[in-house]
């Protein structure tokens, strides 16, 4: 699933005005229409609608969804920003059309006197501005931004919360802050980043028939990872195959006090598919993976308390993850110099980020492909200071690129970068993943997903999907508060049944 930038909706919108053909003014009925249907499906009928509308086409969105509440019996009124301008000819229709009901109550606001009182109780529908704007809203317009926000009603944005680009970072605080937002065929990236979901709420994905015409022999930099595309490259296991057919994987992690760290991403390694887990830890941890993981094989370091150096041989196993809970300690740093002669990409997580981070010379020893697994903090060490999450994002598509990594940036809806340029971005997991010992679980998946033989790019997109659909199922189970890490990786069985139900 695509991701398009406000130009690239727009243009999208004429190709089908065109192509389809249709006119606009029936295009827009259709998004309304859309809305409408799912604002019907929430049994809001004995509330009070209050739809504030600007006078581009996102405001004749809301005169036609204004129009069929009303033709529903639903208890709407209309409040219209008014600068002096005729609205565009779409909007102009829709106007027209609604003062032909007899029920229509239609307002001009003017000045802040014509604000309308709002109810906790009301429902609010946002459809001042949507994905047309590339400014800060200032003036009357931020002023109703306020009084909305103040009100503490449910609110539903179309398209975008008012106040809020579609391409660039929110400028300050005149945003709306919806609790849905219905947007139009596609995800924008202003609606995927963290810092934005204040304002976006729970985002609604409605089709509106636009011509797929308009995506054909296009390659589009920016993608959403559904299961659909996950399910392309899924690997089928053989009836005959024995556990050297799922490859090896070797986990270089624990210290003192963090060896929780290294059994997490052991089990999620275990439970992934890998044919074989090593777990190369310090003497200290030895007792406790064998009791808590009896799946793994365990290696130990010479010394008692931190991992000093790696295995002999490297070359055996599949694939390698290194970082959980190893500390950062100079001795620890060794671990790094032995990764170039295993010469096949390896993920990297947690302390191993803050190793690269104060050694920056290591990254470009790290074999090509290699994974990176930072949450933000992790990543502004590793490549300075971000002002929003999407200088994180073009930071992370530049470093993918110049140094030949994946990236995998961490967060509610987690990206992953890799070489070619590409970026995609997962829309499975939740908020009660947010716990320590989430990313270790992440590692041990992609860890075992390459040990089984994906390459380093299918094995990110499918660990952040299934670590996220199985986050989801926990939830579903347990709630967001009470679920922890282990749960993620108990249900991952769901997450691969559910990938596998087409089979």
């Amino acid at each position: 699933m695509i991701i398009l930038q406000s130009h690239e909706i727009r243009e999208w919108d004429q190709y089908t005005i065109r192509n389809e053909p249709v006119a606009s003014i029936d295009l827009m009925e259709r998004a309304a229409g859309k809305c409408a249907e799912w604002i019907l499906q929430q049994n809001w009928q004995h509330r009070n609608f209050k739809i504030f509308c600007g006078k581009g086409n996102n405001g004749g969105d809301g005169l036609a969804i204004a129009r069929m509440l009303l033709n529903k019996g639903y208890q709407v009124s209309i409040y219209i920003l008014e600068f002096g301008k005729l609205g565009t000819p779409d909007f102009q229709t829709n106007l027209q059309r609604l003062h032909e009901l007899p029920l229509a109550s239609i307002h001009f606001i003017q000045t802040e006197e014509h604000f309308p009182h709002i109810e906790t109780d009301d429902v609010v529908i946002d459809a001042v501005f949507g994905s047309g704007l590339n400014k800060p809203l200032t003036g009357l317009t931020a002023s109703l931004v306020k009084h909305i926000n103040a009100a503490h009603a449910t609110v539903i944005s179309i398209d975008l919360p008012s106040g809020l680009s579609a391409d660039t970072r929110a400028g300050n605080d005149g945003i709306i802050k919806a609790d849905h937002t219905l947007t139009f065929q596609c995800y924008k990236p202003a609606l995927l980043v963290q810092e934005n979901g204040v304002y976006a709420g729970n985002v609604h994905l409605l089709d509106i028939g636009l011509h797929p015409g308009f995506l054909e022999g296009r390659d589009f930099a920016q993608n959403i990872i559904t299961k659909k595309f996950i399910q392309s490259f899924l690997k089928k296991r053989n009836p005959f195959a024995h556990k050297g057919s799922f490859g090896h994987a070797l986990l270089m992690a624990g210290s003192y006090g963090k060896m929780g760290a290294a059994v997490l991403a052991a089990k999620a390694c275990t439970r992934s598919g890998a044919g074989l887990v090593t777990a190369y830890l310090p003497r200290c941890g030895y007792h406790i993976m064998q009791t808590a993981v009896p799946e793994v094989m365990v290696m130990t370091d010479q010394h008692e308390e931190i991992l000093t150096s790696a295995p002999d041989d490297l070359s055996k196993y599949s694939a390698i993850g290194i970082g959980p809970g190893i500390g950062t300690s100079k001795e620890t740093v060794a671990l790094f110099s032995n990764l170039q002669s295993y010469g096949r990409p390896v993920v990297v997580d947690a302390d191993g980020m803050n190793i690269l981070a104060q050694h920056q010379e290591l990254l470009s020893q790290l074999p090509a492909l290699s994974v990176l697994t930072p949450h933000p903090k992790e990543f502004d060490r590793l490549f300075g200071t971000h002002q929003s999450d999407f200088d994180r994002i073009q930071k992370a598509g530049e470093q993918s690129v110049r140094l030949g990594l994946v990236i995998v940036l961490k967060g509610h809806h987690t990206l992953v970068s890799t070489p070619d340029g590409k970026q995609y971005f997962n829309i499975t997991g939740n908020a009660g993943m947010a716990k320590g010992g989430s990313g270790d679980v992440l590692t041990g998946i992609i860890t075992s997903l390459m040990a089984q033989g994906y390459e380093p790019v299918q094995a990110s997109l499918l660990g952040v999907w299934l670590h996220g659909a199985a986050g989801d199922r926990a939830a579903q189970a347990l709630s967001q508060e009470a679920m922890l890490p282990t749960d993620i990786i108990t249900f991952l069985s769901q997450a691969f049944l559910e990938l596998r139900a087409q089979d």
